[in-house]
């Protein structure tokens, strides 16, 4: 069995709208067969976010969190459907929760498209020098490789929650995915601010 790609990860999530880390567990279920990986997620229930993910989220909440020193302060808007999901304690938790995270893993982005170009561009000059000296038939695959971990670690949806005993090692995407299967609507992560005394 070959290596799940990344590629391969993005078209089922496309496909289904499931969660990533949901997409690269099915496919590799799945031996790398795309089509029997939507049938797993769809057995899961994971690929039922994908229908709602048109779904226009026009209610929802605006959370803060305010760390202890005062020095450390976090605006987050996430939008749902229905005014009563809105008021579902589940999902004000969920928004709680994600303004705390925000506060402790200061992401740059909310998804990878919204990463600034230049930024992305900078890591990939970085991991181009650093891969310089390694032969030429794998230097892509270290950039590409390099970029993504450093994705992981700016982009919101990618980061494991920082409350590990809470949510085991979940990414927020994970979180979000299981929050939008539990209430049946499009769950959506609008925005964030991060203030920082001094920043």
């Amino acid at each position: 069995m070959s290596e799940i790609s990344a590629q391969m990860v993005k078209s089922l999530r496309d496909r289904t709208g499931a969660a990533m880390m949901a997409c690269k567990n099915a496919l590799k279920e799945a031996e790398g067969d795309i089509e029997r990986a939507v049938e797993l997620l769809r057995a899961r229930g994971e690929a039922q976010a994908a229908k709602r993910s048109g779904n226009d989220a026009t209610e929802g909440t605006v959370q803060t969190y305010v760390h202890s020193n005062g020095k450390i302060g976090v605006l987050v808007e996430v939008d749902c459907e229905t005014d009563f999901v809105a008021r579902n304690d589940a999902f004000v938790a969920f928004a709680k929760d994600l303004a705390l995270h925000i506060a402790a893993a200061a992401p740059v982005a909310v998804s990878d498209d919204e990463v600034p170009a230049e930024e992305r561009e900078r890591e990939v000059r970085i991991a181009t020098e650093k891969a310089a000296d390694r032969p030429e038939n794998v230097r892509e695959k270290i950039v590409e490789g390099s970029v993504n971990k450093w994705l992981d670690d700016v982009v919101l949806l990618r980061q494991k929650h920082v409350n590990e005993d809470k949510y085991g090692g979940k990414t927020i995407e994970d979180i979000r995915a299981k929050l939008a299967s539990d209430t049946g609507e499009n769950v959506v992560i609008r925005r964030f601010a991060r203030f920082q005394v001094g920043d």
